[in-house]
């Protein structure tokens, strides 16, 4: 491909897009305020595909920082089998780049019709999901015209991480936050070839990470898995020491996500095993870091940071590869479900 995939341009205006979405101090207020007012009881996350991976790093968040227990939706209990869920007085967020999916607009209108305090994290503002919740936050991404999202999912990461801090009160996640798209800049210059090309001649491959980064770990398999067309898989770190371990081998390249938090002791712990056992491992973050990485800053915040040379490093793969990034196979960019 002679020009810039669409991929590939879209990750490098990710910084400017965290930066549009930060710029909007009234509404991260006004909502925090909304939601310190209700004092849910519990929350609920609905998305799908990325945006449901950007909500797993918000549930840690929700969950560490404002002490309540988070489930995640299942539509399909809405649209399928008719039965609504007890939602008063949750707080129920729906996560979308586009607002147009049938079964997110559903359940989103039935949480708002049992009561639940309803917010949408949307990149589109006038789409079926916005109109359905009762709060939204634009995600401000701009368009993205590759099928594999990437700015809109750091802008959704971001979003719930600053209005968490918001409503928690807590100042340096805050302002860690303001500082981020910086540190996004930053890590547009970090080349983490040496794992894409581990790629290459994989048969499957494994992402791991714990706590703030099983998002992230999850989204970056599922980038490799829709854009390099190769079987991945997302897990805890501490998982993967469990059953799964059985299935890494030579021509399984592990990627370790580690954050200067507590967790960090887990993701060292499996990549001494598997250094070991002679099986291949990258790892990003911390002092060992053999990645290119920025250092690390906020442990909310650096599994975010990381996405950017991950989605660098899968686009080049897959151009290396002779695959279109921007148009996976039997993919479309708004995926039609009930």
């Amino acid at each position: 491909m002679s020009s810039m995939t669409h991929m590939a341009r879209e990750i490098a205006e990710i910084p400017a897009a965290a930066e549009r979405l930060l710029a909007q101090d009234d509404a991260f207020a006004s909502i925090a305020a909304a939601i310190e007012a209700s004092a849910p009881p519990f929350a609920v996350i609905c998305g799908r595909g990325s945006s449901g991976h950007a909500g797993v790093h918000l549930r840690y968040l929700i969950e560490t920082k404002l002490g309540i227990a988070v489930s995640a939706a299942a539509p399909s209990v809405v649209t399928s089998y008719r039965r609504p869920s007890a939602l008063a007085g949750a707080l129920f967020v729906v996560i979308s780049q586009s607002g147009g999916s049938p079964d997110l607009v559903a359940a989103t209108r039935a949480a708002e019709e049992a009561g639940a305090l309803t917010l949408a994290f949307v990149n589109v503002v006038n789409s079926p999901v916005a109109q359905a919740a009762r709060f939204v936050l634009p995600l401000a991404a701009g368009p993205e015209h590759s099928v594999a999202a990437t700015k809109s999912v750091v802008s959704s990461m971001l979003a719930g991480a600053r209005l968490v801090g918001e409503v928690a009160g807590d100042r340096a996640l805050v302002d860690a936050c303001g500082v981020l798209p910086g540190r996004l800049a930053s890590a547009l210059a970090l080349d983490w070839s040496t794992w894409g090309h581990s790629l290459v001649e994989a048969r499957t491959a494994f992402v791991a990470a714990r706590g703030y980064g099983f998002g992230t770990a999850r989204e970056i398999a599922l980038k490799i898995s829709e854009t390099l067309r190769l079987p991945a898989l997302g897990y805890s770190a501490a998982e993967l020491r469990h059953g799964p371990r059985a299935a890494i081998a030579k021509d399984t390249p592990v990627l370790a996500l580690r954050q200067a938090d507590a967790t960090g002791e887990t993701v060292d712990g499996l990549v001494q095993d598997l250094r070991a056992a002679g099986e291949p491992i990258f790892l990003a973050g911390g002092a060992a870091s053999e990645l290119p990485w920025i250092g690390d800053g906020h442990p909310v915040l650096d599994p975010v940071a990381m996405l950017v040379p991950a989605y660098a490093a899968i686009e080049a793969t897959a151009r290396a590869k002779g695959y279109d990034p921007d148009r996976p196979p039997f993919l479309q960019k708004v995926t039609q479900t009930l």
